[in-house]
C-alpha cells in the first residue's frame, strides 16, 4: 500500500539564502590560509578544492529539491491530476526543470574551471579563477531564484494536503452545497469540519476514518458542485470530480428534499445525470438529507419521479453482474435528529465490502487461495441420537452455585445488581452519598449550595471543624487555669499591716520607676553598655554614686571604688605603676595578674636584641640547636626548585604554553632571520 507524506519534502530556501548556505559551509568546511610562498601545486590544490566542494553542495541541494517533489508521472493518477488541478502541471514541471537544468549548468562550470586551475602560475591567478567560478554559480542560482519562490510555496500547500490513501475502503460524499454533507461526516468519523448556513463552507478535501465490522473505512468529504460545464468549474469544484474519478470508493450522493440549501430537486437531479459517468463500476448510495423539514413521502409527483429516476440509474451502476439490491440505494436521514444516519454509513460500507469482496473473488489470485483451503463437511454415520451426558456431581455443584447466588442477593444487593436492575452500564450511576453517616438517612440525598447569601460555601466548610473546635476548649480551659493560679498568689493588700502597706507601696513604686527607667534608656543612648564621657557631660555616673548605691546595699564600697579609680586612664605613664601595685594590694583576687603586669613593665622600653634562627624556643619540638639548624636547611631545599619554576606552592600544576608551530619550524625560523637581516636587526 503506497502512502503519500508530502510533509516530508525539505524546505526550499530563497535564491538569497541558499548562496549564503552554500558559501558560509565552503568556508567554514575548507581551509582558509595559504601563502604565496607555497608551491604552485599547493596553491592549486587549495582553490581546486574550494571549487569542487562549492560545486557538490550545489549538486547536493538542489538534488535534494528534485527527489523530494513528486514526479506527476509516477505517482497515483489521483495525486497526480489534484496536483495539476491545484498548481497546473505545466508550471511545476517547468520548475523542477529549470531546478535540473541549474544544476548541470553548475556542474559544467565547476568542471571548466578546474581546468584552468591546473595551469594557473600564480596566487593571484588561482585566486582570481576560483572567484570567477563561484561568482557563476551564484548568478545561475539567483536566476532561478522565482522557481525555488515557486516551488516553496507548492511545498506549503502540500503540507496542508490530508493524507488520502487511494487504494483503502473509501467514502466518498458530494453533492450540491449546503446540502448537509459536513454535517454527515461530523457524525460518523471524529473530524472537525466547518459547517455554516452558507454554500461552500468547505473548500477543499477532509478526510475522516470510521470503522465497521472492524475495518477502518476513509470518509472523504468533498466541496460541493454546480451543474454547469466541465471548463466553468472553478478550482474547488475540481477537487470533487478528481476525486470522483479517480478513487475507488462508495459514493453518496446528498439530496436536499426540503429545498433549503438553495437549489431545487430538478436542479440536483440535473447535477447527478450530469456526472452519473463518474459513478460507473462504483457502488452508489442516493442519500436524501433533511427528512425533518421535509419527508419524502410528501414531495410532489413531479420531485418523486426524479427521485426513482435518479434510484434507476444508480442501479445500473452496480455492474459486476451482482444482483440489483434496492435497499441500500435510496435511503433518507437527518443529520439535525440523527435519524438515519448509522444506517445510511452501514448500508454504504455494506455496498462497498461486498463489492471488493466480488471483484477478488474474479481475479486470478483466488484460485491460488482456493488451492489452500479444504472445507471439511461432517456426515453422520448413523441415526442414533447422542445427546450430552454430564455427571451428576457436576449439575448438583451448579445447583448449589445457583442456590449460592440467589441466597447472595437476597441477603445484600451489590452495585453490579444495581446497575442490572436499573439499566445497565452507561445508564446507571453508583451515588456516592448513601453511605454517608448522617443523624438522618433522609439527609443524605441534600443538594449541598454552592453560594448562600453571596458567599462561597466552599470558603466555610472544614472537614476537621470538631477536632479544632476541642483543641480552641482545651486552650481555653489552661488559660483560665492559669489566670485562676495567678490570681491565688497575688496580694491584695487586705490581710498585710499598715507598715508592710507601706513597704508593699514603696516596692511597688519602685518598680514602676524601674520599668519606666529600662524604658528610657532603650530609647535612648544611655542604653549602650559603655558611655564615653563626651555623653556623660552632667557627671552621673561617677564613683561616689556606686560607692553610694553599694553602701545602701549593705556592701563596703571602698575596694570597688579604689579598683574603679586604677581602672581610669593617667595622664603620665609613670602612675601606672603605682596604682597597679595599690591593685595588688588591695584586692587579693587579682595578685596573679598583677604580678605579671609588674614583670611586663619593668622590662625596659629599648627593642630587645633579636633571637638567632637556629635558638631552640620550648614548645618547638626540637631538642638541641643543631636539630633545628637542620630542620631549616631541609625546608629550603624542598622549596628550591619550586622557587626557580616561579611556582606558587606545592599545588600550582601550570603548564607554560609551549612554543608555537611557527618558531618550530626551520623554514618559518630562517625566512624571520632573512626579514631580520634585512631590516638591519642582525
Amino acid at each position: 500500500m503506497v502512502q503519500y507524506n508530502f510533509k516530508r519534502i525539505t524546505v526550499v530556501p530563497p535564491g538569497k539564502d541558499f548562496i549564503d548556505i552554500i558559501l558560509s559551509r565552503t568556508q567554514r568546511q575548507t581551509p582558509t590560509v595559504v601563502h604565496k610562498g607555497y608551491a604552485i601545486s599547493r596553491i592549486r590544490q587549495f582553490y581546486m578544492r574550494k571549487v569542487k566542494y562549492t560545486q557538490s553542495n550545489f549538486y547536493e541541494k538542489l538534488s535534494t529539491v528534485i527527489d523530494d517533489f513528486p514526479r506527476l508521472d509516477d505517482i497515483h493518477p489521483f495525486y497526480g491530476d489534484l496536483l495539476h488541478v491545484l498548481y497546473n502541471k505545466d508550471h511545476y514541471k517547468l520548475a523542477l526543470g529549470q531546478i535540473n537544468t541549474a544544476r548541470n549548468i553548475i556542474a559544467k562550470i565547476a568542471k571548466d574551471y578546474l581546468r584552468l586551475l591546473k595551469y594557473g602560475d600564480s596566487l593571484y591567478r588561482c585566486k582570481c579563477l576560483k572567484v570567477a567560478a563561484l561568482g557563476r554559480m551564484c548568478t545561475v542560482i539567483k536566476r532561478i531564484s522565482p522557481s525555488l519562490a515557486y516551488l516553496e510555496q507548492i511545498r506549503q500547500h502540500m503540507a496542508r494536503l490530508p493524507s488520502i490513501d487511494p487504494n483503502t475502503r473509501t467514502l466518498l460524499i458530494c453533492g450540491y452545497p449546503n446540502v448537509g454533507k459536513s454535517s454527515f461526516m461530523n457524525k460518523i468519523t471524529r473530524a472537525d469540519v466547518d459547517v455554516q448556513p452558507y454554500a461552500f463552507t468547505t473548500k477543499s478535501l477532509f478526510v475522516g476514518h470510521a470503522d465497521y465490522k472492524y475495518l477502518r473505512y476513509q470518509v472523504i468529504d468533498t466541496p460541493g458542485i454546480l451543474d454547469r460545464p466541465f471548463e466553468d468549474r472553478n478550482i474547488i469544484e475540481m477537487c470533487s470530480i478528481t476525486a470522483l474519478a479517480h478513487l475507488r470508493a462508495a459514493v453518496l450522493f446528498f439530496l436536499d428534499i426540503s429545498g433549503s440549501c438553495g437549489y431545487s430537486i430538478a436542479q440536483q437531479a440535473a447535477l447527478f445525470h450530469s456526472i452519473k459517468s463518474l459513478f460507473m463500476n462504483k457502488p452508489l448510495v442516493i442519500v436524501c438529507n433533511k427528512t425533518d423539514l421535509q419527508p419524502l413521502e410528501n414531495l410532489s409527483e413531479e420531485d418523486m419521479k426524479l427521485v426513482m429516476e435518479m434510484k434507476a440509474e444508480a442501479m445500473k451502476t452496480i455492474g459486476h453482474g451482482g444482483e440489483a439490491n434496492e435497499e441500500g440505494v435510496l435511503l433518507t436521514m437527518s443529520t439535525l435528529t440523527e435519524n438515519g444516519v448509522m444506517a445510511v454509513k452501514n448500508a454504504a460500507c455494506e455496498r462497498l465490502l461486498d463489492q471488493r469482496v466480488e471483484i477478488k473473488m474474479k481475479s486470478k489470485k483466488i484460485n491460488d487461495c482456493l488451492n489452500r483451503f479444504h472445507v471439511a463437511m461432517p456426515k453422520p454415520r448413523d441415526n442414533k441420537e447422542r445427546p450430552p451426558c454430564i455427571p451428576q456431581a457436576v449439575l448438583d455443584a451448579r445447583a448449589s452455585a445457583d442456590a449460592a447466588k440467589e441466597k447472595k442477593k437476597l441477603e445484600r444487593k451489590l452495585e453490579k445488581d444495581l446497575e442490572n436492575e436499573n439499566g445497565g452500564a452507561g445508564v446507571y450511576s453508583a451515588s456516592l452519598k448513601k453511605h454517608y453517616l448522617l443523624a438522618d438517612d433522609e439527609w443524605k440525598e441534600d443538594i449541598l449550595p454552592e453560594i448562600l447569601d453571596g458567599h462561597n460555601v466552599a470558603d466555610f466548610l472544614d472537614p476537621d471543624i470538631l477536632q479544632r473546635c476541642e483543641e480552641l476548649e482545651r486552650e481555653e480551659g489552661l488559660r483560665l487555669e492559669e489566670e485562676a493560679a495567678q490570681e491565688a498568689f497575688q496580694i491584695d493588700g487586705h490581710e498585710l499591716t499598715e507598715e508592710q502597706r507601706e513597704i508593699l507601696g514603696q516596692i511597688r513604686k519602685k518598680k514602676a520607676l524601674l520599668i519606666q527607667e529600662h524604658r528610657m534608656k532603650k530609647r535612648t543612648a544611655e542604653s549602650r553598655p559603655i558611655v564615653p564621657r563626651k555623653f556623660d557631660k552632667d557627671r552621673t555616673f561617677t564613683t561616689d554614686r556606686m560607692g553610694r548605691q553599694l553602701s545602701s546595699m549593705g556592701f563596703d564600697p571602698s575596694a570597688a571604688m579604689d579598683r574603679a579609680r586604677s581602672r581610669s586612664r593617667g595622664r603620665k605613664r609613670e602612675r601606672s605603676l603605682s596604682r597597679a601595685a595599690s591593685d595588688g594590694d588591695d584586692m587579693d583576687i587579682d595578685g596573679q595578674q598583677s604580678s605579671k603586669k609588674l614583670r611586663a613593665l619593668s622590662r625596659s622600653r629599648s627593642r630587645s636584641k633579636s633571637r638567632p634562627p637556629e635558638e631552640v624556643v620550648p614548645g618547638e619540638g626540637f631538642k638541641d640547636s643543631a636539630q633545628k639548624k637542620k630542620a631549616i636547611k631541609k625546608a629550603k631545599d624542598s622549596v628550591r626548585n619550586r622557587n626557580k619554576e616561579a611556582r606558587r606552592g606545592e599545588a600550582d600544576r601550570v603548564i607554560p604554553t609551549l612554543k608555537p608551530k611557527h618558531l618550530q619550524d626551520e623554514q618559518a625560523i630562517s625566512d624571520s632571520a632573512q626579514l631580520l637581516v634585512i631590516t638591519g636587526f642582525r
